[in-house]
């Protein structure tokens, strides 16, 4: 399992590990409208799944913008946001700021997302950060679990992870 920590603290992580080759497991999270949204409802798309612990946090707001820049160059890839915010909260923030190419999505309810890729902080109910790249067919074709909750992410690989997916 990966081992992280958050602000220099160790943390558990709830759920399994994914890895590069493994089938992406399904999930179900919230919309920003509160409709269920699940894996498939990408289908046929590459998925940067970018997973953030709180959009209202400064690493967490320039990852989503980041992947949002990133993601108006790339042909036939959706940007999923998850975290554990509101799906209320995520809708203010989408609408200050501006942002096209991300659909940020909410795991608040059960956790859903966080248990099946294993990225559910036991101790504090966020989510840890990572990235993900899943391609047309599901399969898991990056993963990076940022080792420090608070850092950023390896943004270059990720991209060039979903270039290269099909």
């Amino acid at each position: 399992m990966a081992s992280i920590t958050f602000k220099n603290n160790p943390v558990t992580l709830l759920g399994d590990e994914v890895k590069v080759g493994d089938q992406a497991p399904e999930f179900t999270v919230l919309a920003n409208d509160l409709s269920p949204f699940h894996l498939k409802d990408s289908a046929e798309k590459v998925k940067i799944i970018s997973v953030v612990p709180s959009l209202d946090t400064g690493v967490c707001d320039a990852q989503t913008r980041k992947f949002n820049e990133e993601a108006s160059n790339l042909d036939n890839t959706e940007v999923l946001t998850i975290s554990v915010d509101l799906p209320f909260a995520q809708k203010r923030w989408c609408g200050d700021s501006g942002l096209e190419h991300v659909i940020t999505l909410s795991d608040h309810r059960d956790l859903s997302f966080g248990k099946a890729f294993g990225v559910a902080i036991e101790e504090l109910r966020l989510l840890a950060r990572a990235v993900f790249v899943i391609d047309t067919n599901d399969k898991v074709t990056y993963v990076e679990y940022v080792q420090e909750a608070t850092n950023h992410p390896d943004y270059d690989a990720a991209i060039e992870a979903a270039k290269k997916a099909e």
